[in-house]
């Protein structure tokens, strides 16, 4: 892939095959975003992992400190009640065969994340092939099918993130933007990290987190220290 001159020279600033702190990392990293807009902040991890083992799957979904600087939209399947509910606290759609008939008949993707109560998962089901390859049917492991509707918004729009592993072992979530304050975006990143950490399945032996990384969205990569985050 050939690269932009701004992409090279901000690559250059990074030492080839250093792990930087955390906090180096995010200074160096705000120093070589290259993009004119608010670039996002991505952090990767990849561990220690055999994804082959359903135990090993890892999956589920955290409100960052800080935000990640984006409102998301959110539809909430629901009937009745919570239906108003989810009115009240904030959701952008709200709705339950009509919201399901508009995805299914017109393409319809004017939305972030789903949330629906348990009761409509049934009716869901019938576009389970559609949502799923876009990460966005809900899931009772990211908190996005649930009762307490009013929760689940509220999280989204605090800046709720999900994640999961790949087949490779790897997790990559968004933790800010690079306007955001260095501060910020370190104890967004360690809370993450803490996150991960608790959730280490009682099978992986060794090392858990292999290798860190944190790039903006068209800025180079930079890796980070593993051993920063180790308890």
């Amino acid at each position: 892939m050939k690269r932009g001159k701004k992409y090279l020279e901000a690559a250059s600033k990074i030492e080839k095959g250093k792990a930087y702190s955390i906090e180096e990392a995010v200074k160096l990293l705000k120093e070589t975003k290259v993009a004119k807009f608010d670039e996002s902040v991505e952090l990767v991890l990849r561990l220690n992992l055999d994804t082959k083992k359903a135990d090993q799957q890892l999956r589920g979904a955290t409100v960052l400190p800080n935000g990640i600087g984006k409102t998301k939209k959110v539809l909430v399947i629901a009937r009745g009640a919570k239906a108003n509910e989810a009115r009240e606290a904030g959701a952008d759609y709200v709705g339950e065969a009509d919201m399901i008939d508009k995805i299914a008949n017109e393409n319809w993707f004017d939305f972030d994340t789903m949330i629906a109560t348990p009761d409509m998962m049934p009716a869901l089901g019938k576009i389970g092939r559609v949502l799923g390859p876009k990460g966005l049917m809900p899931n009772p492991k990211t908190g996005t099918v649930t009762m307490d509707v009013k929760k689940a918004i509220e999280d989204v729009k605090k800046g709720r993130v999900e994640y999961r592993t790949d087949s490779f072992g790897n997790v990559a979530v968004l933790v800010g933007k690079a306007s955001f304050d260095e501060a910020k975006l370190v104890e967004n990143i360690n809370a993450f990290v803490s996150l991960i950490n608790k959730t280490k399945p009682s099978a992986v032996k060794g090392k858990y987190i292999l290798n860190v990384a944190i790039s903006t969205t068209m800025g180079p990569g930079i890796k980070v220290d593993s051993a920063s985050f180790e308890n």
